[in-house]
């Protein structure tokens, strides 16, 4: 069975920090691309950060998040993170993983973690 499930959201002031943790299984983590997205109240779900699949993987970040988010993984743990620093109100969402085959069909969805930026 399938799981992608995220944790590590809350609550926290601006400019705080939070580290997101998407745990997987049920699948060959290391042959997936990894990429964390975000849905704000009102907006459209964004990609935020990407790392591909292989050891020491090429990652990618949305504009709006560069210099404040960092992903990584552990291929040994199957567990993707997302470290994120001086956190704005705008960074408040819904935050989700997923988990894309690098040569294949398998596309999986976490069902989310809520992080809210307030003072």
């Amino acid at each position: 069975q399938v799981q992608l499930v995220e944790s590590g959201g809350g609550l926290v002031q601006p400019g705080g920090s939070l580290r997101l943790s998407c745990a997987a299984s049920g699948f060959t983590f290391s042959r997936y691309i990894m990429t964390w997205y975000r849905q704000g109240p009102g907006k459209e779900r964004e990609l935020v950060a990407t790392i591909a699949n292989s050891y020491g993987g090429t990652t990618n970040y949305a504009d709006s998040v560069k210099g404040r988010f960092t992903i990584s993984r552990d291929n040994a743990e199957k567990t993707v993170y997302l470290q994120m620093n001086s956190l704005k109100p705008e960074d408040t969402a819904v935050y989700y993983c997923r988990a894309q085959e690098y040569y294949g069909p398998g596309d999986y969805w976490g069902q989310g973690t809520q992080v809210t930026v307030s003072s």
